[in-house]
């Protein structure tokens, strides 16, 4: 996903800290952007930092008996702010708390979140509070949030102020649990502890606070912290400031707080939402000796109500040696009442251990569809966390029934769901989630839906309201290939009308405006430059920001639609869609061997036209490497153009073996199964064990790049199956190599039916791990390519696997 300036302000103060990338400004973005490393070759660059994560709780082999599939999962992995090496992301994650795609999540926050910051990161040393947090990845907002802070001593309220000292020693992390140990400060030269523990359900979470013996103990509420310190280029506070209040009510009588906060960290890139509030009900287990409201520095002691934009309320009271304090929030994004109803839904009670029990047994089901045998320790843990960071999102955004839409600002009836990364997860999160989540793809393409019917257009990424982060509208890659996968739960005539009006009618302006990376909103994005692509062939340099991206990705989307018009009858639609899906050709330079910028008037435009290279900023986090294999829906096409499939293999190689792959960008996820078209499908083989062995690891510095929302960990995932889905609304997967030597799914079809596949590979090591042959149900499967069909209704899947490759199989 699109990726903007970083700011860092981490040192490195112990042997558990990781030297973070400083600042940069946004020509070394780009060239970062650009020299990311990650072939096997350079892996001797990567720094240190990872040895510097052995402290943590992952580092240690707990030999459990009978360990169940949700005990191997370390929420931490991918929760530092650095990268594999200098110059890389962290995988921009955070060890949440809740149910499966829980619409809240509940996480230790060790600072002022942004964009581009989330509430956690690895490390950091301190903690500002315990946030119930709307914020999907770093490169999105957060929205509604309020956070909870236990203290004692003097009453601190600010971030800043409050902050306090922790050990990922003391760490616990786990989906449906989390601890840790605050150092809350000394008494009478004693070092005193407060621990923090967190249990969720999906819009609703408990704190339990053990205190030590003090007079002075206090649990802070920040309600909405649009702190000016914040702004910068990614954080456009001013209007956000100007505009929006925040709310709370303290009612000592019912030990409770509510109130409301109307802050979205991303409304600069999409519409007003005069009606978005995002509501919170705090209970607490414990009387208030005496309680107050905050807004920046002033504190009001007595306070009852207080408006603001940093802003919020306290408690205080006494406590004895170990006491316990447990603190229950509800949240909503339709009223107080619905927030009281999920309360009395997922968390009627303050039994504690309940909750956890109950999203335990959640994550247990969830994740125990999918079985893998014959695999370490090691492995188990990389693989159910990955599967773990793909039951996370798109986010439900529904409440028992009702939803509130960021798309027409109203609440409606139904089921909906929010924090779509489609730029990144067209390509294997949701693919996967018909294996493992198929009770919920009808759900997320009428969520889509909504969003069209209420906003005008297709998402293509709501946080809640559309943002136009990114290029391309790759809903209809998800929508058309749930379709031609069998998935009808949804108004498919209102389907096809959505992905046709992406194909057929410009943004407004489209003429006018370049639609830049992160502009300011002005109305729907969705595919900028069409008015030239379905004219002269293609988006011209000068116009339109990020040209080459916008030729070769909307072509692609067009051809998922035409796949669907072809299977809904409507021939004359597919003949022009498919005709349209080939437009990227036309930026195809033969002379230089790579997509270039083309102006308006048919003119190649190079960066250096000694070298012809095509100018950097015709693509979209990267450059012509970036993009040179990116037309995943004409795979022959694209080898014819480049000479064949020997000088489209030679030009392959160059690729991998230049170090011009990025695993961490998601344009190349697929690269690495073309070997399969061109007559090398060993060298894809090779490929899949390396780049599933060197980006994933069992530590909380575990994925290289940013998981973009489960998108990195369903391509692991994938690439452990054996199988990958190059090529959306296909119905076809290009094969690869099994890594496990067993792996089993269970699953219902499109139709329901509960199925089971299982995929075994024979004589698999380190050494065997070339193909030899595979067959389904005992049948051979001559070709490196599968179909969804065949796959679905198979039950074996077996890979003779073999130390040398069978240059027959292709």
């Amino acid at each position: 996903m699109r990726k903007t300036n970083i700011e860092n302000q981490h040192g490195t103060e112990d042997h558990q800290r990781i030297e973070g990338p400083q600042k940069k400004d946004t020509a070394q973005r780009k060239i970062r952007l650009r020299v990311r490393v990650l072939g096997a070759a350079c892996l001797v660059t990567v720094c240190m930092t990872a040895a510097c994560l052995v402290g943590s709780p992952v580092r240690a082999q707990q030999k459990v008996a009978q360990k169940e599939a949700v005990d191997y999962v370390n929420p931490l992995i991918g929760s530092p702010f650095a990268g594999f090496a200098e110059g890389l992301e962290g995988g921009g994650t955070t060890p949440i708390v809740g149910s499966p795609y829980a619409m809240t999540n509940f996480v230790l926050q060790t600072h002022e979140n942004k964009m581009s910051r989330m509430p956690y990161i690895y490390e950091d040393s301190s903690v500002i509070g315990f946030i119930a947090t709307h914020q999907p990845t770093v490169w999105m907002g957060d929205y509604g949030y309020v956070s909870v802070m236990p203290q004692i001593g003097e009453l601190k309220v600010l971030p800043a102020d409050r902050a306090l000292p922790f050990s990922h020693k003391t760490e616990v992390s786990k989906p449906y649990y989390y601890s840790v140990q605050l150092q809350a400060g000394k008494e009478a030269g004693k070092k005193e502890i407060i621990k923090g523990e967190i249990a969720a359900a999906s819009r609703c979470g408990m704190f339990r606070f053990t205190f030590p013996q003090s007079d002075q103990s206090h649990i802070i509420i920040h309600g909405i912290n649009l702190n000016p310190a914040l702004q910068d280029d990614n954080n456009d506070l001013g209007h956000r400031i100007a505009t929006l209040k925040g709310y709370v009510k303290v009612d000592a009588a019912n030990k409770e707080i509510t109130g409301y906060n109307p802050d979205r960290q991303s409304a600069q890139l999409g519409p007003e939402l005069p009606n978005f509030k995002g509501y919170f009900i705090i209970q607490f287990d414990k009387p208030f000796e005496s309680f107050g409201t905050w807004s920046g520095s002033d504190v009001k002691a007595a306070g009852v109500e207080q408006y603001g934009t940093m802003m919020g309320a306290y408690i205080s009271f006494k406590t004895k040696k170990n006491e316990v304090v447990k603190v229950r929030i509800a949240t909503s994004f339709i009223s107080l009442d619905q927030a009281r109803e999920n309360l009395l839904h997922e968390m009627p009670d303050w039994d504690f251990e309940k909750t956890v029990a109950a999203t335990r047994a959640k994550w247990q089901e969830n994740l125990s569809r999918v079985q893998p045998a014959g695999i370490t320790e090691d492995q188990k843990a990389i693989f159910y966390t990955a599967l773990f960071h793909t039951m996370l999102f798109p986010r439900e955004f529904s409440e028992y029934g009702k939803y509130y839409s960021a798309f027409d600002d109203k609440i409606h009836n139904g089921v909906s769901y929010t924090d779509y990364s489609l730029w990144d997860t067209y390509r294997a999160l949701h693919p996967l989630l018909l294996f493992t989540q198929p009770d919920r793809v009808n759900g997320l393409v009428n969520a889509l839906l909504q969003m069209y019917q209420e906003g005008g257009r297709l998402p293509m990424w709501p946080n809640p309201a559309e943002t136009n982060i990114m290029i391309s509208t790759h809903a209809d890659a998800v929508v058309a290939d749930a379709y031609i996968k069998g998935y009808r739960g949804y108004d498919t005539n209102l389907a096809y009308e959505a992905l046709m009006k992406d194909a057929l009618v410009p943004p407004v302006d489209d003429t006018l405006l370049p639609y830049g990376d992160r502009d300011k909103w002005t109305g729907y994005e969705a595919r900028a430059g069409l008015t030239a692509f379905n004219s002269i062939g293609y988006v011209p340099f000068g116009k339109t920001a990020e040209s080459v991206s916008r030729t070769i990705e909307y072509s692609s989307d067009d051809y998922t639609i035409a796949q669907m018009a072809k299977a809904m009858g409507k021939t004359d639609d597919y003949t022009r869609l498919l005709q349209w899906s080939k437009n990227y050709r036309n930026l195809y330079d033969p002379s230089a061997g790579f997509f270039i910028p083309k102006k308006a008037n048919g003119d190649f435009l190079y960066f250096n036209p000694k070298d012809k290279l095509g100018r950097q900023d015709g693509f979209t986090e990267g450059d012509q490497w970036t993009y040179l294999f990116g037309a995943m829906q004409d795979v022959p096409g694209l080898i014819a153009l480049m000479g064949g499939n020997e000088k489209f293999a030679t030009k392959l190689d160059s690729n991998f073996n230049g170090n011009h792959y990025h695993h961490d960008n998601e344009p190349g996820h697929h690269y690495i199964y073309l070997y399969d078209y061109c007559g090398q499908p060993w060298k894809t083989q090779e490929l899949a064990r390396t780049h599933t062995t060197i980006n994933y690891r069992n530590k909380p510095l575990g994925i290289n790049g940013n998981d973009d929302c489960g998108q990195m960990s369903a391509w692991y995932l994938f690439g452990v199956m054996g199988f990958y889905p190059v090529t959306p609304a296909s119905g076809i997967y290009a094969i690869g190599a099994p890594q496990f030597p067993k792996l089993t799914i269970h699953y219902k079809t499109a139709t329901g039916a509960a199925v089971s596949l299982e995929i075994v590979a024979k004589n698999l090591s380190a050494a065997n791990k070339y193909v030899q042959s595979v067959t389904l149900d005992g049948k051979p499967v001559e070709h490196p390519f599968i179909s969804h069909e065949d796959l679905v209704n198979g039950k074996l899947l077996v890979f003779q696997m073999g130390p040398k490759p069978n240059y027959g199989f292709k």
